[in-house]
């Protein structure tokens, strides 16, 4: 019988708890997932901020950019549940999230954001090729996370995740055995016009350990291809049943959901 795939509470559990808030994170460690998946910002102080978005006022009662506060601006902000209201979470920092994994064997997929809002890097068609087009960066980001992860004995628990390669490339040369991931949307393959497989070996020449496809790109050609290239191959968001069901029966490594319950129980019952 094929192990089954691995699942990763995304952002914790957003359909279930406050977005990478520290309550969402113990609560998906004591459910029993395989990974916590988190994403990273830096400050103009350089705190490491557990926040998807660049801004604060989706996901708070704030407004502003992380990029331009302080850690100490970021304590006061509530977060919002997942019906929109406010909770007693705040935004963590790295350094908390790290100390609460610590102790259990979950592992991590952290992503290294950048300031910008909207996807990190767009792909565009040159003659036969695809080159990729890099968003903006923080400096310094991805090096503090990796000494923060040193610092913590979770490297080898770790995979970076970057929709820009050059994340990637700058992860890889200071710590050439760090298991990375190239994140791959449907926009960026829609918009040059390639197979849904063809993203992997953008995975492969990013230098990545693994693949994490948007669900609806993964197909029976895809999984085929990360196991010819021998990548890990993650899919996200996966929330519903059926697609829950579809991706573990294709054999997807990795699971990604807002639903972490749901998606246990639906590769636990398989």
């Amino acid at each position: 019988m094929a192990r089954r795939p691995a699942v990763a509470a995304h952002r914790g559990g957003a359909r279930l708890w406050p977005e990478n808030s520290l309550r969402a994170f113990r609560e998906a460690l004591a459910i029993g997932v395989d990974l916590l998946e988190l994403d990273v910002h830096r400050t103009a102080d350089g705190t490491l901020a557990v926040i998807h978005d660049p801004t604060l006022e989706r996901t708070t009662d704030a407004r502003g950019e992380v990029g331009a506060l302080t850690g100490a601006d970021l304590r006061r902000p509530r977060l919002r549940g997942p019906d929109g209201t406010l909770t007693d979470e705040r935004i963590p920092r790295l350094e908390e999230v790290l100390a609460l994994v610590a102790p259990s064997r979950a592992g991590l997929l952290l992503e290294v954001k950048g300031p910008e809002a909207g996807v990190a890097v767009r792909y565009e068609r040159a003659g036969v090729s695809v080159r990729s087009v890099p968003g903006a960066r923080y400096e310094g980001l991805e090096a503090a996370v990796f000494e923060a992860l040193a610092r913590t004995g979770l490297v080898g628990r770790t995979t970076l995740l970057a929709f820009n390669p050059a994340v990637l490339r700058t992860v890889h040369a200071l710590a050439p055995g760090m298991r990375t991931a190239l994140l791959v949307a449907q926009e960026h393959v829609r918009d040059v016009g390639a197979a849904p497989a063809d993203a992997i070996a953008w995975a492969a020449a990013a230098g990545a350990s693994d693949a994490g496809l948007q669900h609806t790109l993964v197909d029976g050609a895809v999984v085929a291809a990360a196991r010819e290239a021998g990548l890990v191959l993650g899919a996200w968001t996966v929330n519903d049943e059926t697609a829950l069901r579809r991706l573990t029966a294709l054999g997807v490594d990795v699971l990604t959901s807002d639903r972490p319950d749901v998606a246990l129980r639906v590769v636990g019952a398989r």
